[in-house]
C-alpha cells in the first residue's frame, strides 16, 4: 500500500475555519447591504409618487384627494420604518464597538 504525500492530498485544499467565517460574514454583510439599499430605493419611489400626486393636486389636475392622502401616509409609514431600521443598525454598531476583544 503506497502512502501519498500530504501536499498532493485532497485535504490540502481544505481551508481553515477562519476562512469560512470570513466568507459567511462577508456574504451576510453584502446581503444586509443589498436589502437596505432595496428598502431605500423603495422609500425613494414612495416619496416620488407622493410628491407627484401632491403636485398634481396643487396644479388643479383631476386627482382624487383620497389617493393623495393614501400616498402621503404610505410614504410616512415607509419613512418611519426606514428610520427605525437605521436606529437599530446604529445601536448594533455602537454595541459592537463597546465589546472588548
Amino acid at each position: 500500500m503506497a502512502i501519498q504525500p500530504v501536499s498532493s492530498s485532497p485535504l490540502s485544499t481544505v481551508q481553515g475555519p477562519n476562512s469560512l467565517q470570513k466568507t459567511s460574514a462577508s456574504d451576510s454583510t453584502q446581503q444586509v447591504s443589498k436589502t437596505f439599499e432595496e428598502m431605500l430605493d423603495s422609500l425613494n419611489q414612495s416619496q416620488l409618487n407622493a410628491d407627484g400626486l401632491m403636485q398634481q393636486l396643487a396644479q388643479g389636475e383631476n386627482v382624487d384627494l383620497h389617493s393623495v392622502m393614501i400616498g402621503m401616509e404610505e410614504n410616512n409609514v415607509n419613512f418611519n420604518v426606514a428610520m427605525g431600521i437605521r436606529d437599530r443598525l446604529v445601536d448594533a454598531y455602537r454595541e459592537i464597538m463597546r465589546m472588548q476583544v
